[in-house]
């Protein structure tokens, strides 16, 4: 039972069919194409349109998909996890709305929010339960739908944000594959710069908080930008050197895709080469906890048994970290 390793077996993803240009945005608030692209690397993002489409209409997506990549019958998973900041409901959660709109009956689930690191996180949880020996095969989603919670009077917050989600299926195995090292950090100093000040218990809805935008993310960028280079640069040396990994030995390398400035920033103290970093955040924008898993399942036909790969999220809360995984399969064998 010790020996049992969590590794992904298949990954899938639900984003909106609208797609909200930098065009589009500008004659929305005073902002351009050049502007937003120069600071933060955004062409595009996906939206999730219409009422009453919570982020759980994208994580159904996802699960259908993967559940048919997979050939697994909804009965034989045994926990749905959702990594989301932006939950359609504060309960019941998100997972359990996921797991009825796939006909998964025989799994526990919740909810988990950690922001955008929520990804990398998740990955932890479910290595230690796959550990157990008591489960088989886990589903994790991670993702958000932004649009709800961005303020788009806000210049420079609205242009940053999309919808997404991403799902992997996680199952045991005896291989030297799968989530071989974790590494996780949270530093409450970053309380202030960056968060959603309404909607929770300490300040609930009412007429003031909605007029003051007080349920939108707010954030001191320079602040953030500072912390999010060096923890997600740091972090990322931290489980290469812990596990005795150079740049060479890195495959792959999947930031959090927040803006291209940080991830050009982190990416060149980290020392791996470009070509071996995932981006596609002039396509999506940030969606979250959802980015990694987004860039994964873009990538799947690229990647390989055995591939070294590097994940490193930076967070709300502060949170971060970085998590060391060998692929499971190959990605063009699955469909």
């Amino acid at each position: 039972m010790n020996n049992l390793n969590a590794v992904i077996t298949g990954i899938a993803a639900g984003v909106p069919d609208y797609v909200l240009t930098n065009e589009e945005l500008s004659r929305m608030v005073d902002t351009s194409d050049e502007w937003i692209t120069t600071r933060v690397g955004i062409k595009e993002r996906r939206i999730l349109k219409g009422e009453a489409q919570g982020v759980s209409v994208l994580g159904s997506r996802a699960v259908a998909d993967l559940l048919r990549k997979m050939r697994t019958q909804p009965q034989d998973v045994d926990a749905v996890i959702f990594a989301t900041s932006t939950p359609d409901h504060l309960f019941p959660s998100s997972a359990s709305i996921v797991a009825e709109e796939n006909g998964i009956k025989n799994a526990f689930c919740f909810d988990m929010e950690v922001a955008c690191s929520g990804f990398v996180y998740g990955l932890e949880i479910c290595n230690g339960l796959i550990k157990t020996g008591k489960y088989n095969k886990i589903i994790l989603l991670g993702g958000d739908k932004m649009s709800s919670i961005t303020n788009y009077k806000d210049r420079t917050t609205c242009p940053l944000f999309g919808d997404g989600v991403g799902a992997v299926m996680i199952e045991p195995t005896a291989e030297e594959t799968g989530i071989m090292d974790v590494i996780l950090h949270s530093d409450g100093v970053g309380y202030e710069p960056l968060q959603m000040k309404a909607g929770g218990s300490k300040y609930p809805a009412s007429h003031e908080t909605v007029d003051n935008a007080g349920h939108t993310v707010h954030q001191d960028g320079k602040v953030v930008y500072k912390y999010a280079v060096s923890r997600m640069a740091d972090v990322a040396g931290d489980i290469m050197e812990r596990n005795n990994l150079t740049a060479g030995d890195v495959d792959w390398l999947v930031p959090h895709q927040a803006n291209l400035r940080i991830i050009n920033a982190a990416v060149t103290r980290s020392g791996i080469p470009p070509e071996k970093v995932m981006v596609n955040i002039e396509r999506y924008g940030n969606t979250s906890a959802g980015t990694i898993p987004i860039c994964l399942w873009e990538w799947e036909d690229q990647l390989r048994k055995g591939d070294t790969i590097i994940l490193v999220a930076f967070g709300a809360g502060f949170s971060w970290g970085a998590v060391y995984l060998k692929w499971g399969y190959d990605g063009n064998t699955i469909r």
